[in-house]
């Protein structure tokens, strides 16, 4: 007899959810014309107070600097960002949005918020703040592998 496996339930519903969650995300950013990865990148550049070196936004993005490259190839051919040289070493690029790029950063908040809108729709004020506090919470623990 197979007994109920709570937690396995759980990871189940929330690997079901983050499918959904990258399914509306990408359709929400088909009119801007960026990927999903390319987003993100976007984003964490925004929150830097100067350009940052590729090997800065590898580490924030959590991700091997090839990716990076790879995600700046492309942002940079569709105009969102630009290579530059650091002006104290001239060996380190720096990547930096242009202006194009800061137009993209607010059709991304407004795709962001539709989706998250698609997303959240069948829960109440309530169970949303119920639901911020539960992820945090599982945010908030360690990164501890367990045997």
């Amino acid at each position: 007899m197979n007994t109920p496996d709570p937690d396995g339930l759980l990871a189940e519903q929330l690997l079901r959810l983050t499918r959904r969650l990258q399914r509306i995300q990408k359709r929400h950013l088909v009119p801007i014309g960026i990927t999903p990865a390319q987003s993100r990148l976007l984003r964490t550049l925004a929150h830097y107070e100067t350009p940052p070196r590729m090997a800065d936004l590898a580490e924030r993005l959590e991700v091997v600097p090839r990716a990076v490259t790879t995600l700046v190839d492309g942002l940079e051919a569709a105009d969102l960002v630009r290579r530059a040289p650091d002006p104290t070493n001239r060996r380190v690029i720096r990547i930096e949005l242009t202006d194009a790029g800061l137009k993209a950063l607010g059709e991304l908040r407004g795709a962001r918020r539709a989706a998250a809108e698609d997303i959240l729709a069948p829960l109440d004020a309530e169970q949303r703040a119920q639901l911020g506090v539960l992820l945090n919470a599982l945010f908030d623990v360690p990164d501890v592998r367990r045997c």
